[in-house]
């Protein structure tokens, strides 16, 4: 097999959750152009049919749009199952679908606390077990969580605190599954962004602050986790699974 088709999606089955913006949304288009037929989850997007339609007709693969709010297990659990019946067995998942607030811990809204787990982490697990038990039986399978480099080291000057021990406990999760399901075809690493340009920041002094911090100097471009996801997804990694690849032009390192 040449290095070039080991990169290849051609024939496989991907779903990513939070697919209808930002970082979502380029990896969708990044695994249809691999080849693979992709189908994707959304909270609330009205176009997200139109854009399903603009992917299938620019890399000439099948893509469908899904709402569901992932929170909800049982919403997860219908949602999967629609697109199982659509597309058949699922070889990729990627756990994408996040939310982010910020303020003081010491005065932070409780329920807004539960509601960032519920997504961020409850939501990746529920996605997680549904289509991990499919994949042991197939024992095949990439799962990629969505974490953060906040869920790593603290990061300034926003307060973050619930962000980042959600994105903490992905990060642990992407360890315990991989160890849990290694010797039975399932893969599971975690993909750690820094700063991207998801959202227009503008110019300001907190964003000049975060490239100050980046050794790159620089946010990342919302492309820019593309790589990493179709190798995580691809045959080329095939014996890594357990790890966390942090995009985030070097903040982890200082």
């Amino acid at each position: 097999m040449s290095a070039l088709t080991m990169f290849s999606l051609s024939g496989k089955k991907a779903i990513v959750t939070g697919g209808s913006q930002g970082l979502g949304y380029e990896m969708c288009k990044a695994l249809a152009g691999a080849g693979a037929q992709v189908a994707f989850i959304y909270v609330d997007s009205p176009q997200a049919d139109d854009i399903a339609t603009e992917i299938s007709k620019e890399f000439h693969v099948m893509c469908k749009a899904y709402e569901a709010d992932v929170s909800v297990a049982e919403k997860v659990h219908s949602v999967m199952s629609k697109i199982y019946a659509d597309f058949g067995d699922i070889d990729i998942l990627i756990a994408n679908a996040g939310i982010h607030e910020a303020g003081p811990s010491e005065t932070f809204d409780l329920d807004l606390w539960k509601h960032i787990f519920d997504v961020n982490v409850h939501g990746a697990f529920y996605c997680a077990q549904f289509v991990g038990e499919r994949m042991l039986k197939k024992e095949r399978g990439s799962i990629i969580f969505i974490s953060s480099v906040a869920g790593h080291v603290g990061v300034r000057p926003q307060e973050v605190a619930s962000y980042s021990a959600s994105k903490g406990a992905v990060t642990s999760m992407t360890k315990a599954l991989a160890t849990e399901w290694a010797t039975r075809g399932v893969r599971v690493n975690s993909i750690n962004p820094g700063y991207m340009t998801t959202v227009p920041f503008g110019d300001n002094p907190q964003t000049r602050f975060w490239k100050l911090r980046t050794p790159m100097g620089r946010l990342g471009k919302p492309d820019e986790l593309n790589g990493a996801a179709i190798y995580l997804a691809s045959d080329a990694s095939s014996y890594v699974t357990g790890a966390q690849f942090f995009v985030d032009g070097g903040y982890s390192c200082s």
